[in-house]
């Protein structure tokens, strides 16, 4: 298990969100922490700690009136750590070079690849030749569906979270999709921002396929989720915590989870 931190920025701020409240219209989230500190800060603390892979999430689609001031953000970060971080939010093979060249690892996709309900993969052949595989996190993060007609599970969701594919996260369609990738990012929507514990059901799914690095976020407020995550992900899953953190206004001390993380890598 690897630490795998996170910017996520909203209307040109650093924030963390409860995930399943975003909303374009408005540009509106509710929020749990919004930092008096730039995208750049955080940026230059996680290189200090050598910590590498950590993501920054654009909330703001393009035609909103925050996009620019959310995006100058992440260039920002970019440039502070060079080769560091990777980068989400309104990516598609046109615009994903430019952030591969402002310095981001990766870049991460979800709605240009997943449109109208299913896998486009003449898109995802497209971002796959734009950036190559090693610098392309395919972003699978979804909400727990049942309803009549459909079988029940964890469907990928789009568009910041609020609109519903017709693909359901199983190790099919992860065997089929890591041909394309370097990892997954996954979000369990359900649990995102809210700190309170997190969605177990899909992490041992993760981590029972666990053949590329995937890494977990959404619900992690304790240390006993840690404990959790690397047991039900069997050592598979990296992870990310933002709410839950003291350095977004959280009660988990960063410092702490680093080594509880380092402690958790050594046990057999």
């Amino acid at each position: 298990m690897e630490f795998r931190p996170c910017i996520d920025i909203h209307n040109g701020k650093v924030k963390q969100i409860v995930g399943s409240s975003l909303k374009d219209q408005g540009d509106f989230a509710t929020e749990n922490f919004v930092s008096e500190q730039d995208a750049a800060f955080y940026a230059r603390l996680y290189q200090s700690q050598n910590i590498r892979g950590g993501h920054i999430i654009l909330l703001n689609p393009k035609q909103s009136e925050f996009y620019e001031a959310t995006k100058a953000q992440a260039i920002k970060a970019l440039g502070a750590y060079p080769g560091g971080l990777q980068i989400g939010g309104g990516i598609n093979a046109e615009n994903a070079p430019e952030f591969i060249e402002a310095g981001a690892q990766a870049v991460i996709v979800t709605s240009y690849v997943f449109k109208d309900g299913c896998v486009n993969y003449e898109n995802l052949d497209k971002i796959k030749k734009a950036v190559g595989k090693e610098h392309l996190v395919l972003d699978l993060s979804c909400r727990y569906r049942s309803e009549p007609g459909k079988d029940s599970g964890y469907y990928i969701v789009t568009d910041r979270w609020q609109k519903y594919t017709d693909e359901m996260v199983t190790p099919e369609l992860l065997d089929e999709l890591s041909g394309y990738c370097v990892e997954f990012l996954v979000h369990a929507v359900d649990v995102e921002g809210k700190a309170n514990g997190i969605e177990k059901p899909l992490a041992k799914l993760l981590g029972d396929w666990g053949k590329i690095p995937i890494t977990y976020a959404g619900g992690v407020h304790s240390f006993e989720d840690l404990k959790e995550l690397a047991d039900l992900g069997s050592n598979h899953l990296n992870v990310t915590i933002g709410s839950a953190l003291d350095i977004f206004g959280g009660t988990m001390p960063y410092q702490k989870v680093l080594q509880e993380i380092s402690d958790l890598n050594k046990k057999p």
